[in-house]
């Protein structure tokens, strides 16, 4: 067994201790690996303090030198991704391509993250009066909390920890208990860097932990990411105590496809975007909306390459357990139910780890759980309707507004759809449609609680506060008070 992973705390390993522990799993043997500190109430009030007391001279760093720690962190990062790959892949379980494919887009918000000194630009007026400018700046918040999900344990916590110390805030990250060892080794990695003390920390635990950073009143930001009763916990229970947040949480995928799209290009996709990083994924699709009449046509010709994935190659185990056995059930759900069990993965259950084959339904209707509940799994399902009206208002009826996807080759029904569909990210001929770094990732109603997306230019404002300056300088020359500068005679 691995030594305890420990919490991070004012550049360096925690060195107190811990009264409580948690296990870690090798999802594809089931074993366990190590075991993780949990934090008290007490700890995670001490690790705060160690940010706050850190706030006081890295809120007044300059830009310059900001950049400068964040472009040597990049350049960390970029020569040692399959590194942290690796660890990803050891305590997620997901295939190395998929671990690094999410370093990859961490990598991205980093870069994003160097051109701080533009993302931070204020404005200026000259002359709103006689002699009177305005202009506007923004100003770090202080001590930020970042609470990140374990379906990527290396990705999400790069959505907001770059930003957050580019704008010239410190912060405390609480990783999943579930897979936290890349969570420390980023933080090792900024300390490298050359990060000051305690501008990052990393604090380990649960609930516990999380109620402590929710309700220290220090702590004056969250960000979070994970299902959505708890986002809705997190937002109530953090703006109650005064705090900023953005909670980002569950969501419920379609992807439609019409009946003059490309179907080699639509199987391809739902396939991809259903069962890679085994479903864990709050984009993946799970519902594909087949318009007739290509309903069949387009099952087989998903079926076709469900049954050539191959797992522990393309597809990993799920993350723990209990969670294979909840994703199990749901598998057991549709079929009494009555949805068509077009490939069945249960076969895969009878291996050592988490196994859990890929799960691909037919003939699914929206009184299914296999059709409402977010199954975070590889269970892809399809539903058949008349036409694109119904579509939509299957896809906009839903209480989460996440991602979407729409395949077809008609311009015109695709930027309707753009249009008309009520959640956050489209993706057109694109199964996944996650922003680039420099726009924003969120969604629409119970998938966001909070206004403000994660990264991008509303990342930066969620980590700023705007102050608006009005000012006046009186001229010695022009009857003003006198300095003690030359006049003109």
């Amino acid at each position: 067994m691995r030594d305890p992973v420990t919490h991070f705390v004012g550049g360096k390993p925690w060195t107190q201790g811990a009264a409580r522990q948690g296990p870690l799993y090798d999802p594809t043997t089931g074993e366990n690996s190590a075991m993780v500190d949990f934090a008290s109430a007490a700890d995670v009030a001490a690790i705060v303090e160690v940010a706050s007391a850190a706030s006081a001279s890295w809120k007044n760093a300059s830009l310059a030198k900001r950049t400068t720690i964040m472009f040597a962190f990049r350049q960390l990062l970029h020569e040692r991704r399959d590194e942290l790959a690796a660890v990803v892949s050891a305590e997620h379980g997901k295939v190395h391509s998929d671990a690094l494919g999410e370093v990859q887009r961490a990598l991205e918000v980093v870069e994003f993250a160097c051109g701080i000194p533009s993302a931070m630009k204020g404005g200026f007026s000259e002359n709103v009066s006689t002699d009177v400018d305005s202009y506007s700046i923004r100003q770090p918040l202080g001590v930020v909390a970042v609470i990140s999900p374990f379906n990527f344990p290396a990705m999400v916590p790069l959505w907001f920890v770059p930003i957050a110390i580019a704008c010239g805030n410190t912060v405390v990250l609480k990783p999943s208990e579930k897979d936290p060892s890349a969570s420390v080794m980023l933080a090792a990695w900024f300390a490298e860097a050359g990060l000051p003390d305690g501008v990052f920390n990393v604090v380990h635990g649960d609930k516990e932990a999380v109620d402590a950073l929710l309700t220290n009143p220090t702590v004056k930001a969250v960000s979070f990411v994970g299902s959505t009763p708890i986002a809705r916990y997190v937002y109530e229970t953090g703006t109650a105590h005064g705090k900023r947040v953005q909670a980002l949480g569950g969501a419920k995928n379609h992807m439609v496809v019409l009946p003059d799209a490309d179907l080699d290009l639509a199987a391809d996709a739902a396939v991809n975007a259903g069962f890679g990083s085994a479903g864990e994924r709050c984009m993946a699709i799970s519902m594909v909306v087949a318009v007739d009449p290509i309903g069949d046509q387009l099952v087989a010709k998903i079926a076709e390459r469900v049954r050539e994935i191959k797992l522990g190659k393309d597809m990993g185990p799920l993350v723990t357990e209990a969670h294979r056995d909840k994703v199990s059930s749901y598998i057991d759900a549709g079929v009494q139910s009555g949805a068509a069990l077009v490939v069945d993965g249960r076969s895969e259950q009878a291996r050592e780890g988490f196994w859990l084959g890929p799960t691909l339904f037919d003939h699914v209707t929206p009184q299914m759980s296999i059709y409402t509940d977010e199954i975070f799994g590889p269970v892809l399902g399809v539903t058949r309707v008349a036409g694109y009206d119904q579509a939509l208002e299957l896809v906009n009826s839903t209480p989460y507004g996440n991602g979407t996807a729409i395949f077809t080759n008609d311009g015109g029904a695709a930027r309707r759809y753009q249009h008309e569909v009520e959640v956050g990210m489209v993706g057109v001929n694109v199964p996944i449609p996650v922003p680039m770094a420099y726009y924003s990732f969120g969604g629409w109603k119970s998938s966001l609680f909070g206004d403000t997306h994660a990264h991008g230019a509303e990342g930066v404002h969620f980590f700023t506060r705007g102050k608006v300056v009005t000012s006046r300088w009186l001229d010695p020359s022009h009857g003003g008070i006198n300095l003690g500068f030359p006049t003109h005679t």
